[in-house]
C-alpha cells in the first residue's frame, strides 16, 4: 500500500512590534528562539489621531515620535533584521509588541503577546480616573500596562510584577513569568573593559521630555552629598535634552564625568554607589548588591527585581509563543496577495522584496 506525504506547513509568520532600542533588543532576543517561524520587525505603529500627534510632534519624545522611530529603524537595519513597516503584508499568527497601552487596528487581540520592559510607573488619582473613565491608557503613563488584558499571553519579569499586575486589574490566566531579556543576568555585565571602579553613579530620566515634575536642581545637590567628595560620574537618559542636562550638571557639579558612549548597564557594575530617578537600570544596582538611591521606594523595587536566570528570559518567552502559535495540523494563513509565498525571509540571511520604510 503506497502512503502520501503529509504535505509540508508553511513556517509560522510572527510580527515584531518594536519601540525602545531596549525594546527592540528583547524582542529580538526572543525572535532568536524561534528559528522555524519567519520573523518580521516594526517600529511601533498606531492608527488615526496617535498617529498624527506623533508627526505633529505632540508625542516626540514617545515610541510614536520620528526621533525614536529612525532610532528603532536603524537597529534593526543595522542587525540585518527583516522589516515589514506597520506589518502590512497580511495577517501573522503571533504579534509579539512591547506594550499593550496602544493596540495597532490590524493586529488581532487574541493573537497578541506582550513582554514587558521594565519599570512600572506608580499609580495615582489621575491613572484611577484613566481607568475608570476607560480613557486611552497612555495618558497616565505606564500605570496601566497590562490592565485591560487586551491581549492572549502578557510576559512577565517577577513574581512581584505578576502580583502587582493582578493587584491592579489584569487577568491571572494571561500572565506568565517568564523573566524579561536585559534584565535577567546582571551579574554578566561586571565582565566588561571599562577602566575606571569605585566612583558615584548618576543615572537620569526623561522626567521632563514625559511632561512628569523633575526637580532637578534638589536632585543634583542630593547625589552631590551623597557623593561626599568621591569622584561623581552621570550618564543621562537618552531620550532627554542632552545640552540641558550637561548644562545643569557643569552649573553644580562642575568636576563631575558624563559619559556618553559606555553601556549604562557596565557602568553601573563598575560604580560603589548608583543614585537613580525614576528607571529601570535602578534593578540592575540592586541585583548586583550595590548602594542604591532612588526616588522610588526601594523595598518595593527589591520585591519587583526581574527574576536572575542567567539569561534564559527570552528563550522562555519564545515557548511561551509556541504555546499561541497554530497547530501543526493547521497549515498558517497566507494572504492571497502575498501569491502564497512569503515576501521575505526572518531571520538568518532575511532579505526584502520592498525597501524597508516604503
Amino acid at each position: 500500500m503506497v502512503t502520501r506525504r503529509k504535505a509540508s506547513l508553511s513556517p509560522s509568520r510572527l510580527l515584531f512590534i518594536c519601540g525602545t532600542t531596549n525594546q527592540t533588543s528583547q524582542l529580538r532576543a526572543v525572535a532568536e528562539h524561534l528559528p522555524e517561524c519567519h520573523a518580521f520587525f516594526t517600529p511601533f505603529y498606531v492608527e488615526g489621531i496617535r498617529e498624527w500627534a506623533g508627526r505633529t510632534r505632540f508625542l516626540e519624545n514617545t515610541i510614536l515620535g520620528g526621533t525614536l522611530r529612525a532610532r528603532c529603524l536603524a537597529y534593526l537595519q543595522e542587525h540585518g533584521l527583516a522589516i515589514d513597516m506597520f506589518g502590512r503584508t497580511g495577517r501573522y499568527d503571533l504579534v509579539v509588541t512591547c506594550t499593550d497601552l496602544a493596540i495597532p487596528r490590524n493586529v488581532d487581540e487574541r493573537r497578541l503577546l506582550v513582554v514587558q520592559e521594565g519599570m512600572l510607573d506608580t499609580e495615582t488619582i489621575w491613572s484611577r480616573c484613566v481607568e475608570r473613565l476607560r480613557l486611552p491608557p497612555y495618558l497616565s503613563g505606564t500605570t496601566l500596562t497590562g490592565v485591560r488584558g487586551r491581549y492572549a499571553r502578557m510576559c512577565v519579569a517577577s513574581e512581584g510584577f505578576r502580583d502587582l499586575l493582578i493587584t491592579r486589574g489584569a487577568p491571572t490566566d494571561k500572565l506568565r513569568v517568564t523573566g524579561i531579556p536585559n534584565f535577567d543576568n546582571c551579574r554578566a555585565f561586571c565582565d566588561n573593559q571599562l577602566p575606571e571602579r569605585d566612583y558615584v553613579l548618576v543615572c537620569t530620566s526623561d522626567l521632563r521630555e514625559t511632561w512628569r515634575l523633575d526637580r532637578r536642581t534638589h536632585f543634583l545637590k542630593r547625589a552631590l552629598q551623597i557623593a561626599a567628595g568621591r569622584p561623581l560620574h552621570f550618564k543621562f537618559h537618552p531620550n532627554e535634552n542632552q545640552l540641558r542636562a550637561r548644562r545643569e550638571v557643569a552649573a553644580l557639579c562642575k568636576n563631575a564625568r558624563v559619559h556618553t558612549h559606555e553601556r549604562t548597564e557596565e557602568l553601573i557594575a563598575n560604580c560603589s554607589v548608583l543614585i537613580t530617578q525614576v528607571s529601570s537600570v535602578t534593578f540592575v544596582g540592586l541585583a548586583l548588591n550595590k548602594e542604591v538611591h532612588s526616588d522610588l521606594d526601594l523595598d518595593e523595587l527589591r520585591r519587583l527585581l526581574p527574576i536572575q536566570n542567567g539569561g534564559s528570559s527570552a528563550r522562555n518567552i519564545a515557548e511561551v509563543c509556541r504555546e499561541l502559535l497554530p497547530r501543526d495540523d493547521h497549515p498558517t494563513a497566507v494572504p492571497p496577495s502575498l501569491g502564497g509565498r512569503s515576501p521575505a525571509h526572518g531571520l538568518n540571511g532575511a532579505r526584502l522584496e520592498r525597501k524597508a520604510g516604503a
